[in-house]
């Protein structure tokens, strides 16, 4: 596998090595030891799926103090665009994102390390979306933050009145009310 550290530090692009013939292809996704060499320790303690459809925005979400996940995602059917938002306290690139388009076609994963908001916008008909989290989740420490903050120019690829979104997340709150993520 490829190992990318993105332009925010600690977060990666993975790119797995395909090896296919006429039948299809094989890939490793997951080597523990390996990815431990490249990105650190990280214990993962729960794999999570989502299907969707063309438009669906889901996020930004993130989950507060000792419920803080890391999260290394991938998309097995479709295509998405998947955004992580670091809000780590004293970070030099707080406020700011990554942006990557997954697909299935290619395999592509981001590792988003504790103290990010994740979320990701199916650009397909219809997106299978796989996520390993290093936490389980605690619905009292969730809270969202909103898609559209001008503060942080995310071009989600896609025109807002296209976009399927939850309650929750049309009202997420902007990035000057969330508090950073005290990191050690």
């Amino acid at each position: 596998m490829e190992y990318l550290e993105q332009y925010i530090k600690g977060v990666w692009v993975i790119k797995p090595n395909r090896f296919g013939d006429a039948r299809g292809y094989f890939s490793e996704v997951f080597k523990k030891e390996e990815f431990q060499a490249h990105v650190g320790p990280v214990e993962f303690v729960q794999d999570n799926e989502s299907f969707s459809s063309h438009g669906v925005l889901r996020g930004l979400h993130f989950q507060r103090g000792e419920f803080s996940q890391a999260k290394l995602v991938r998309v097995s059917r479709g295509a998405v665009l998947d955004v992580a938002v670091d809000l780590r306290g004293g970070s030099p690139t707080y406020g700011r994102h990554v942006a990557v388009e997954l697909t299935a076609h290619e395999g592509t994963q981001l590792f988003i390390p504790r103290g990010f908001a994740h979320g990701f916008v199916v650009l397909s008909d219809e997106a299978q979306f796989q996520y390993k989290v290093d936490n389980v989740y605690a619905p009292h420490s969730e809270a969202t933050l909103r898609f559209d903050d001008p503060e942080l120019h995310i071009d989600w690829c896609i025109p807002q009145d296209q976009m399927l979104l939850s309650p929750k997340d049309k009202c997420g709150m902007s990035l000057k009310d969330v508090k950073p993520f005290k990191m050690s």
